[in-house]
């Protein structure tokens, strides 16, 4: 099942904290961190780094769905946090899960998107074409396995509250709202668990029009400056450009003292929006950061679930490297990493009735000059 490329491309910024007591997530939640939110149906699972073996932290949650598709769509990417591994690309790894939209409880597609707070019920098309944000839900998790609670719990608890004389009928929503504070019993002390934040979105194309508008600004002052030079004989320093054109000329030359063409166009192209966390375009050109060796220039390998080639679909920003916090408060995990870039199936190929997630190819490159983003 094929899509055509994405139109334009997204920027993904941090949008605030996940607060538990006031939002609770789902895989509808687009988000940095937490515990990942898996789509009905699909089991719990744990990625382990390919170089220690050590569990991989969560660290980006994306709910991608594919135009004209029947299916909801998420991709998850984990990493270990390990001092020597998260700047290496076995060390990562990248999950793509689906369900029918059909199939998804309490999913109307084409019902409009509930106020925020609310569970929302988008169709599979909202994301890539009308969706104004990555998520308006928080951290929580629902019963497909987000909120970090095993099957046997939830059983447990609902048999309870039947027992229970005189209780009503248990929903989904007060099963998970009372195991909204366990915690699996298998989890791993050692696991590093993120902050969550949610995850906005605004598109490249928007911010480029309004640096077009700045650099004609810039230019009709150049001109009044250069007129006054002419009658008064003297100079005057010209405006630089805050971020517009002038500071492009100035960050070029400072490129050229650096000698890395390609890391000098990539600090140029996100210096539009700093803060981005995130770049997605399916079926686009990834942004290196460094060259990358003649392999990596190639396609990435064919899927291991179909054979069908890959294509390009997003990548992580450095911009999310200094929000990646624990969320217990205890030391920092030690993940560095320049870019991540993530490519998927081309057909996003999917089996009916699957429970287990489909692993993609991200490959990651380190930060060649990581203070220049401090």
């Amino acid at each position: 099942m094929g899509s055509r490329a994405q139109d334009s491309t997204l920027l993904g910024v941090c949008d605030g904290d996940i607060d538990p007591r006031r939002h609770r997530a789902s895989y509808l939640t687009n988000k940095v961190g937490g515990q990942p939110d898996w789509p009905p149906g699909i089991s719990r699972q744990s990625p382990r780094c390919g170089r220690c073996g050590a569990p991989s932290a969560h660290v980006v949650q994306v709910y991608c769905p594919l135009e004209a598709s029947p299916y909801h769509r998420n991709l998850h990417l984990f990493a270990c946090a390990g001092v020597d591994c998260s700047g290496r690309s076995e060390c990562w790894t990248v999950l793509r899960s689906q369900c029918l939209e059909a199939e998804a409880p309490g999913q109307t597609p084409g019902r409009p998107r509930p106020a925020p707070g609310q569970q929302p019920a988008l169709s599979a098309t909202d994301w890539c074409d009308t969706a104004d944000d990555w998520g308006a839900e928080g951290e929580g998790g629902d019963g497909g396995g987000g909120g970090g609670v095993t099957e046997e719990v939830q059983v447990q608890v609902e048999a309870a509250a039947r027992e229970a004389p005189g209780s009503p009928p248990v929903s989904e929503t007060d099963v998970s709202s009372r195991l909204q504070d366990l915690r699996l019993g298998d989890e791993r002390d050692d696991v590093a668990v993120f902050r969550p934040l949610f995850i906005s979105v605004v598109e490249e194309s928007d911010l480029r029009g309004g640096e077009e508008e700045r650099e004609e600004e810039l230019r009709h002052a150049r001109e009044l400056l250069r007129e006054y030079e002419r009658r008064e004989g003297g100079a005057v320093e010209e405006p630089d450009g805050g971020g517009g054109g002038g500071g492009e000329e100035k960050y070029e030359k400072s490129g050229a003292r650096h000698g890395d063409a390609v890391f000098s166009r990539f600090l140029k192209s996100i210096s539009r929006c700093p803060q981005q966390i995130l770049r997605y375009r399916r079926g686009g050109k990834p942004l290196f950061v460094s060259a990358p060796p003649a392999a990596a220039s190639r396609p990435a390998p064919a899927c291991g679930s179909c054979g069908a080639s890959r294509t390009f679909e997003m990548q992580l920003m450095p911009a999310l490297v200094s929000l990646l916090r624990r969320r217990d408060g205890g030391a920092e995990a030690q993940l560095e990493f320049g870019t991540a870039l993530v490519y998927t199936c081309a057909d996003s190929c999917w089996t009916s009735g699957s429970r287990s997630a489909v692993e993609e190819f991200c490959f990651v490159q380190t930060d060649p000059d990581q203070r220049l983003f401090n």
